[in-house]
């Protein structure tokens, strides 16, 4: 075993910090992109009047380019309060009475995005100044011109004056639906065969271009929300149906279709206003809920032309065409693609066909009513999206921390698509299954076929009615199941830390498609059907991800099982220690946490996942051994001996309470005291040398604890936040410290599955404290 030591010591020498060896998909990454945020906002900043309070207007739109400024720094992460900000809204809020399209349509959206209870009434007046100025009559119905009764009409002009209409109504101002009427019918009228747009139709046609395409294809998917367009219905006598024929609009999938051919390079069709499109994409793609155009990933693309362009010395972009070369309208456009596309993802919704069926997609506006609901409970912007499987990568499907999949009919899936899901789940993922049944439907085909498709994803695993008792029922708001739809029930499949597949028996997102931000005449008992189903989603949402969700590009760790070459001489490898407590509840915990010692220490590393019985002697090759679970064992007497002279090798033991389990730290505690008699575990002082760097380690004096707490009846779920010192225990033998226990949970965090049950170390100290323990065993 001395062997062991003296390796531990040959792979410390010559520490140093080390980057990332995961290979990146993408030349930008979230951090670049963090970056780029911080030094474009700074340029716009030092290019504000500070005498007037806004920017330096284009002739004609009194206050446009000021609040096109504002919405691109508080989109990019300006705080509402800040200096710039405020000075810019008392310089908007001074500007008479409205009179120009643009001007007035950006101004309301900042009053929407800034401080909307302050401004109501003047959203209100600008929402009537843009109501009275749509065109109401002829060809150009449904249209703005830059004022009214000034020109025929444009689909710029158009899709600005419904921005800031969209922005108005959600906000609470009440809005004619006959305006959203007028511009659906236009711009379903005006779309061309190819699915694009160009700036206005005229006897002589005009080129189509990608700006207006994305001008058509947004203002479709505003009208369709604020119309309520959906599949969903109440009948005139209060019954809710949910299964009429599937809706699917092609005017918007011819759009997408012509916008994923023709990329997004340059603006198509017109050689200016490349920055302006961009900004058309992401509004595109997020409303629609695509991460990919047709097979275009819009804002890993546009991300990435973005932050190759910028001016690195003073952060402002440049465009084409002479508006577009004035730096900081150029900048508030970049700005707004890469702000408002970096929404986190809350939720992605799996397209499982690889036909045109949509039975996929039944309820398709109800993942944005979630989202919605959800945006406003959290108060921060989130985003949604769809996935096809056909196409998807573990990579694809791990950005998303929630995958919901529905349908009726049965979900039979080609082995290779299972393996995906199933990846997914390891990899930490939350897995959403709803079977649309009930009021309308029938899903017995579907929710058959997932029952069995359940113990392929998880082996062995059955999936369980989860009590009321479960967190995810109360995690937001406690829910009564009479509240619900007939028969309705969660059942679920727990996975390491904690229940990582949920099955819904009866169609929530029918009733999540009935939201609205609108007040709405409709039968009491479908209001408070339609709210508890919005509460359901929001509970299980809370629960899948603790709240806590990362910005795109923000990619996680990819574990691939037998991606790992055969351990070489001179490379660690750290083998769990067998046991009947749980010894894989978090099969991935200790690879991840190799990762980052590979990553930041540069010892090589092998993370092929090995269980070994106390009693192999191949025990005896590896410097640390690793013991983690969640419930009560006990070792052998043989099992004891084994490891007892394993110790007195020189070997040395890491162990972790998966969740805080005091069921498997007194075990561990038990087990090892019994090993040497007259020894016990004591906790390590405050100052302890495997706190610091001494180790050439972390420094990690003070670490973030979760402590979920038991709320009041009606507050949510969570876990506080404590700031304190680390909690270990050791074992001293023989003047040796030979074993570290963490009685508070490292391996759930290092699994990628935020829990609100588990009382341990958030993943970045979980990850420092897990190196230290590492390189301290290494040096004994």
């Amino acid at each position: 075993m001395r062997r062991a030591g003296v390796l531990g010591l040959a792979l410390l020498f010559g520490l140093g910090i080390a980057g990332s060896h995961r290979a990146a998909a993408w030349d930008v990454s979230a951090e670049q992109v963090r970056g780029a945020l911080q030094r474009g906002r700074e340029y716009l900043k030092t290019q504000r009047n500070a005498t007037s309070g806004g920017w330096a207007e284009h002739p004609g739109q009194p206050g446009g380019l000021t609040a096109l400024c504002v919405l691109a720094l508080l989109t990019s992460g300006e705080p509402v309060d800040s200096p710039d900000i405020q000075a810019a809204l008392t310089y908007l809020r001074a500007i008479g009475e409205p009179n120009r399209t643009y001007a007035t349509a950006l101004q309301t959206m900042v009053f929407c995005a800034a401080e909307p209870e302050k401004d109501r009434l003047l959203i209100a007046r600008n929402a009537r100044w843009l109501e009275s100025a749509q065109v109401r009559g002829g060809p150009a119905a449904g249209m703005w011109g830059y004022a009214t009764g000034e020109g025929r009409g444009d689909n710029s002009n158009t899709q600005f004056a419904l921005l800031g209409l969209y922005e108005a109504e959600r906000a609470g101002a009440a809005i004619n639906p006959a305006v959203w009427q007028l511009s659906l019918a236009y711009f379903e009228r005006t779309q061309r065969e190819d699915g694009s747009w160009a700036y206005f139709e005229q006897s002589t046609p005009l080129p189509s271009s990608g700006s207006m395409t994305c001008a058509g294809a947004g203002s479709l998917l505003i009208c369709a929300d604020r119309l309520g367009l959906r599949e969903a219905d109440i009948g005139a006598d209060g019954r809710v149906a949910c299964c009429g024929s599937p809706r699917r609009d092609d005017h918007i999938e011819r759009a997408i279709a012509w916008l994923g051919r023709h990329g997004m390079a340059t603006n198509p069709g017109q050689e200016a206003w490349h920055l302006y499109y961009l900004y058309g994409v992401e509004r595109v793609g997020r409303l629609s809920g695509r991460r990919f155009l047709d097979r275009l990933d819009w804002y890993r693309t546009g991300a990435d032309l973005l932050v190759a362009r910028q001016d690195s010395l003073n952060g402002q972009w440049r465009g084409s065409g002479i508006l577009e070369s004035d730096p900081v309208l150029a900048t508030a456009f970049s700005l707004l693609f890469l702000g408002k596309g970096r929404r986190p993802i809350l939720i992605s919704q799996l397209d499982w066909r690889d036909d045109a069926d949509s039975d996929w997609n039944r309820h398709p506006s109800s993942l944005h009513q979630l989202t919605r609901d959800v945006e406003v409970n959290w108060k921060r912007d989130l985003a949604w999206q769809t996935i096809r499987l056909k196409l998807a990568s573990i990579d694809d499907l791990a950005e998303t921390p929630v995958l919901f999949v529905r349908g009726t009919q049965a979900l039979d899936l080609p082995a290779e698509r299972v393996a995906l899901l199933r990846e997914y789940v390891r990899q930490g993922g939350f897995l959403w299954v709803e079977a649309c049944d009930g009021d309308g439907c029938r899903g017995e085909a579907f929710a058959k076929s997932f029952e069995r498709l359940a113990s392929e994803l998880i082996p062995n695993a059955k999936l369980r009615a989860l009590p009321i008792e479960h967190p995810i029922w109360y995690a937001e708001t406690r829910v009564d199941p009479k509240s619900l739809p007939e028969g309705f029930w969660i059942h679920g499949v727990d996975a390491c830390c904690r229940t990582s597949i949920v099955f819904t028996n009866r169609t929530l997102s029918c009733y999540w498609e009935l939201r609205s931000d609108r007040s709405e005449a409709r039968p009491g008992n479908v209001e408070r059907r339609i709210r508890a189903a919005l509460d359901v989603g929001r509970n299980i949402l809370a629960y899948a991800t603790n709240r806590e969700l990362k910005e795109k590009l923000d990619q996680p760790r990819i574990l691939a099982q037998g991606a790992e070459p055969r351990p070489e001489r001179g490379t660690l490898a750290i083998p769990k220690i067998g046991h009947a407590g749980g010894a894989d509840d978090a099969p991935n915990a200790l690879a991840n946490l190799l990762m980052v010692v590979r990553d930041q220490a540069e010892i090589p590393v092998n993370l092929e996942t090995r269980l070994l019985a106390p009693t192999d002697l191949a025990i005896h090759d590896h410097p640390i051994l690793f013991l983690h679970g969640r419930r009560d064992f006990r070792f052998t007497q043989a099992e004891r001996q084994a490891i007892a002279e394993y110790i007195r090798r020189g070997g040395f033991v890491f162990g972790d309470a998966i969740c805080a389990s005091p069921q498997f730290a007194t075990a561990a505690r038990r087990e090892f005291e019994a090993l040497f008699p007259g020894t016990a575990f004591a906790t390590l002082p405050a100052d302890h040398p495997i706190y610091t760097r001494e180790y050439r380690g972390f420094a990690v004096e003070r670490v973030t604890v979760r402590d979920p707490q038991t709320r009041a009846e009606g507050r949510p779920l969570e876990a506080d936040l404590v700031q304190q010192t680390p909690i270990l225990e050791g074992l001293d033998v023989d003047g040796r410290l030979a074993v570290i226990l963490s009685p508070l949970d490292l391996s759930c965090a290092l699994e990628n599955q935020p829990s609100l049950e588990c009382k341990g170390y958030i993943k970045a100290d979980a990850a420092r404290l897990g190196v230290n323990i590492i390189l301290f065993g290494l040096g004994q």
